[in-house]
């Protein structure tokens, strides 16, 4: 959704000595600060995923934890750079998803947290590299179905859910979303459940998979509402025919 301009509420008529020059500022920085932001992020990103491939490598009980980095930096960079791709009028930082919500870094912190504290009071649990493959398996099924949904909605996908039906707005139900309502949500759920197995965390295994799986369903009842009343009937029929694709939620109930 698009942002108000930094340049609103300066003051209707009220004219300070150097207002007029902070906003010609303004509007000359942008252009450049927002490339540069940009920039930072990927970059960050890169040296995030290149620090995973020198521990996946190693001979210690990090290299599942380079799995993890890799897998992270992965999934936020190509969070942008489909948007850019499918959505370019939607695309802003905050479709990196680095600043998500407080929620959500907590959530990896005390994945980081217990990884660590269990390296060094357990390390045998760490290298249980079965259990890792698992983890990865699951992350890149749920990576490519999630960034299959993106592509395959195409303008259609939005970060943001949308409380108004814009004139580009269709109902896709065709490729992934022949097989699931929400196919970027299922591919979330079982990517962010996959980290924590990677990891062999035990402890946010568990709580990702309870908190993860409430929001969705939170999340998609919010949706649901939406889509019934852009599209009516047509989605009605389509909600009959496909599931969520996510487990135990069926979405927002309907009583004709």
């Amino acid at each position: 959704m698009e942002k108000p301009s930094r340049l609103n509420g300066l003051g209707g008529g009220l004219l300070r000595p150097g207002s007029r020059t902070y906003a010609l500022n303004s509007q000359v920085t942008e252009p450049l600060l927002g490339p540069f932001q940009i920039a930072i992020r990927a970059c960050f990103l890169g040296f995030v995923f290149g620090c995973g491939v020198l521990l996946s490598f190693s001979q210690s009980s990090w290299n599942h934890f380079g799995w993890y980095m890799c897998s992270l930096s992965l999934f936020h960079y190509s969070e942008y750079l489909v948007t850019a791709v499918n959505n370019p009028k939607s695309l802003s930082l905050d479709s990196f998803l680095l600043n998500h919500s407080l929620e959500y870094t907590v959530a990896a912190l005390s994945s980081w947290i217990e990884f660590t504290l269990e390296n060094i009071f357990w390390p045998e649990l760490k290298q249980i590299t079965w259990i890792s493959a698992m983890g990865l398996l699951m992350v890149v099924f749920g990576e490519c179905l999630r960034k299959a949904a993106m592509f395959t909605a195409g303008s259609n996908f939005n970060h943001v859910v949308q409380n108004e039906k814009s004139e580009t707005h269709t109902l896709v139900t065709s490729g992934v979303y022949a097989w699931f309502r929400h196919p970027s949500y299922v591919g979330w759920f079982y990517w962010s459940i996959g980290t924590q197995v990677m990891l062999c965390n035990p402890i946010c295994g568990v709580s990702y998979a309870l908190t993860v799986w409430r929001f969705f369903r939170d999340r998609t009842e919010e949706e649901e509402i939406s889509l019934i009343h852009f599209f009516g009937e047509e989605y009605l029929e389509y909600k009959k025919r496909v599931p969520t694709g996510l487990p135990f939620i069926k979405g927002v109930k309907v009583e004709l």
